[in-house]
């Protein structure tokens, strides 16, 4: 197909690589021009000057950026994705947003007569990289079904969640989940240097029982060796869980201890962790 990729940061860069490796043809956008054309000499491909120049013509357009911000901006205007894409084209947005600004960048797609689908991703740098990646969709089915196996050449697994808005969702409770696992792993490590263990044979051990988890298996030795440049920085997470709680008020859901360790992830900031991973919470205890 003829696809474009908006946004090459450390998940599109290699996303839209495995796009064109896959053999699609696809014109990529960034806002500095000079990350795109080293994606170019990389993988080949081409580049735009605007979105919508990368958008002209193509089957589905790709996007990860920052935020709701960087997302209208890229998406909407005379230089936007939208203003580019052809007619039953489809954007698939990869960004982790809000569920309020998946519809509404869906309702304009539609009254345009393109298709939207929020397809925020879970697996961080390494998963962008490796080709791994597990997608949350919201959207129409049918217009899912016609992404899925494009996806599929940076995407391990791609389920749609419901309606546009509902991928944005689900990355929520994803995010939750991820950084209570991170908290506690932080903690239990903690405990175990404290006390003596031989945390290599710990980490053999329990990670086989019912403690065992992602985190455990690919940060636990490295969270003991106080390493944390494994890509998804504590600044991301942080916005990430600003949009959770924004939304938990809205459905009067409680996240108390989520919003405890977010304070702790402040912390970590406020020491100089901002562009550490967020398997840094370990970094508050001494060792």
């Amino acid at each position: 197909m003829k696809v474009a990729f908006i946004g090459l940061g450390v998940m599109g860069y290699p996303m839209a690589g495995h796009l064109q490796k896959a053999g699609h043809e696809v014109c990529v956008f960034n806002r500095s021009q000079e990350k795109a054309e080293k994606w170019q000499a990389e993988y080949s491909g081409t580049t735009a000057k605007t979105p919508a120049l990368a958008a002209k013509n193509c089957d589905i357009v790709f996007c990860c950026v920052g935020n709701d911000d960087d997302l209208r901006q890229v998406v909407l205007g005379e230089n936007g994705i939208l203003a580019g894409m052809p007619k039953g084209s489809i954007l698939v947005d990869h960004t982790t947003a809000s569920a309020e600004v998946a519809v509404e960048l869906a309702n304009i797609a539609t009254s345009q007569e393109q298709y939207f689908l929020d397809a925020p991703v879970s697996g961080g740098q390494a998963g962008a990289e490796n080709g791994v990646l597990t997608v949350m969709v919201g959207g129409d089915e049918t217009v899912f079904n016609k992404a899925e196996p494009v996806m599929a050449a940076f995407a391990r697994f791609s389920q749609l969640m419901g309606p546009v808005g509902s991928g944005q969702l689900a990355k929520m409770v994803n995010q939750i989940c991820f950084v209570n696992t991170v908290q506690g792993l932080a903690e239990g490590l903690n405990f175990a240097q404290k006390a003596g263990l031989n945390v290599d044979k710990l980490l053999a051990t329990i990670g086989k029982g019912a403690a065992g988890s992602w985190q455990m298996d690919n940060r636990g030795k490295t969270m003991c060796d106080r390493e944390f440049d494994f890509g998804f920085a504590v600044d991301w997470v942080r916005k990430d869980l600003a949009i959770a709680f924004e939304e938990a008020e809205k459905l009067g859901a409680d996240l108390t201890v989520t919003k405890q360790i977010d304070g702790y992830y402040k912390e970590v900031q406020e020491s100089g962790g901002n562009r550490w991973d967020t398997s840094s919470l370990i970094s508050r205890f001494k060792k």
